[in-house]
Order: C-alpha cells, then structure tokens, then sequence
C-alpha cells in the first residue's frame, strides 16, 4: 500500500517495512510542516495517526523517580483512553513510561528518535522490543536519520523540535535544571504549542526544571483535567469524569477520594475513612485488579485514571 502512494517513496526495507515520506507528500503530518525547519523527509514504521490534532508528547527526564514514572505512566493513559496520540523520545525512563502507558491505554503513541530506525540503529537498543509493540499497537517509530545512522549526541537536541513539532502540547513530567526535556519545551514554545509541567519538591533535583518552567509560565498539572481545560476539551473531560465513576461501590468511591490527595496506605485509609480494615483491604483489592490503583511501594497507594 504505501509502494503505490505516488508521493512516497517505496519500502527501503521489505522485513522491517521503513518508508519515507518527503516534506512535499500530503501524508506528511500537517502539524509538522507549521514549524520552521521543519524535516524535509521522514523515515517511518508503523503508521503516523491521521488526527494530528490529537498528538500530544509527554517528555522528561532519564534518571526518573518513582514518582515521575508513575505520574508519566498514568497521564499517558488517561490521555490515550480519552484519543489522544502520545507522542515521546523512546527514550529510558519518562519517554518509556509515557508510551507504556499509552499502550495499556489502548491508544496509539509515536516514538521520535535520535538514531535511526532499523533494527541495527534504534537507540536505546533496550527499547527495541518497546519500539516493536509501539509498531503493532498501530502507533509508530520515527525519524529524519537514514537506515544504518547510529545516534550521536547532537541528535537528540534536534529531534526534540519533532517531538515537539509533532504535537499539540508538551508535558514535561520532570526534568533537572539541564535536560533535553527544557529543551522540547522551550522548542514547543517557539512553536506556538502549549507547555505544561507537573510540580515537585523544590528538594528534589528532578523537579528543578519543572518547577522552572512554572515559574515562567507554564501551565501546572495536577490531573489530566488540567491539561483539558488548557486545550479546552471540556466533553472530554465530562467522558473522563463520568468513566472515573462508573461501576465503582460506595466504599470504592471513598478510598479514591482519598488517594487523590496524596500517595496513601492502609493505616490512614481506615483512619480517614472510619471503615473497617477488612473492607478497606477489599476494595483496595478491586480497585488494583480494575488498574484504578497502584501500589508504587512503601504500602502506598496512588490513583491510575
């Protein structure tokens, strides 16, 4: 299918499918070709989703913490559930939270790398196997760099304009004072896209460049309701709202309430809840089965969606 399209050039590789679209093809992203310096051709495998209007990136750092990670995956999800495309660097430890849950989302996310995208080239090679399912969950694995280029260190910084690019908004989820995920960000802003960061503790080196980019403007996050708000997608955020809440029993309902303020275990739940150990023990229980919750360690419990 994609030999017969006339702007298109044909499959560089029959076994793993890479093509290439020129700047000039009416398959290359509208979205991207808005910015300046913008790729004159893409290497793909997979498909690019066709509602770029939905792209949306999440980046941060490598050396994330559990609760960037967490955080990450759990954005990435709820997005994904609600339509929209992930859009991140496949890289480890945000970027792979981020597309992760994506896919347990059941939604589509686009990798964009600094190396190529052969077999042979992917970097991290740790993320191969990720890149694949990316490719078979309907997403896809991006790049401006030909078959057999290896990353170097100057990639990244200019792949991110194509995360970035790419996308509607960026959440930076967290991110130390020099990281290429300031980087994105600042790209996003010249872009004209929206700029979004997750608070932390003004202990924690991680959060020194998100707590930045709040300072400077950038949209704080607390939810996915806030990113909603920001793109002014209310009746996504009443679908959200209303999927939340369904099924759900009344003791479920408390314990979520909650959870929602801060990462919290058993102890304070009964505490706060004045239920029993026993019932806390079992709605906990269904509400870990369901995905609602998760355990990040500790005996502390956050909310997933």
């Amino acid at each position: 299918m994609l030999a017969a399209i006339s702007d298109m050039f044909s499959i560089m590789d029959e076994k793993e499918k890479i093509a290439v679209i020129k700047k000039s093809s009416r398959n290359y992203p509208e979205i991207l070709k808005e910015i300046s310096g913008a790729p004159k051709q893409l290497y793909i495998r997979g498909e690019l989703p066709g509602n770029h209007e939905m792209n949306f990136a999440i980046v941060g750092t490598r050396a994330a913490s559990e609760y960037g990670k967490t955080l990450a995956s759990k954005i990435a999800k709820e997005l994904a559930e609600l339509g929209f495309n992930i859009v991140s660097g496949l890289a480890i430890g945000i970027d792979t939270e981020a597309h992760c849950g994506a896919l347990e989302g059941h939604g589509k996310t686009i990798a964009v790398i600094g190396s190529a995208i052969d077999d042979n080239s992917i970097y991290p090679a740790s993320n191969l196997k990720l890149a694949k399912k990316i490719i078979s969950s309907g997403g896809a694995v991006i790049s401006e760099y030909a078959p057999g280029t290896k990353s170097e260190i100057w990639f990244f910084p200019e792949r991110n304009r194509i995360i970035s690019g790419l996308s509607r908004g960026v959440l930076v989820v967290e991110a130390p004072e020099k990281s290429g995920a300031l980087i994105t960000a600042r790209m996003a802003l010249e872009q004209n896209r929206d700029v979004f960061a997750i608070p932390g503790s003004i202990f924690s080196k991680n959060s020194a460049g998100t707590n930045m980019l709040i300072k400077g403007g950038a949209r704080v996050v607390t939810s996915v309701d806030d990113i909603l708000e920001e793109l002014n997608m209310a009746e996504l955020k009443a679908k959200k709202k209303s999927g939340d809440e369904e099924s759900l029993s009344d003791e479920e309902k408390i314990i979520l309430t909650i959870i929602e303020k801060e990462p919290t275990n058993i102890d304070k739940i009964c505490e706060t809840s004045k239920m029993a150990a026993s019932q806390v023990l079992s709605a906990v229980s269904v509400l870990e089965i369901k995905k609602i919750i998760k355990n990040i360690g500790s005996g502390k419990f956050v909310r997933m969606k």
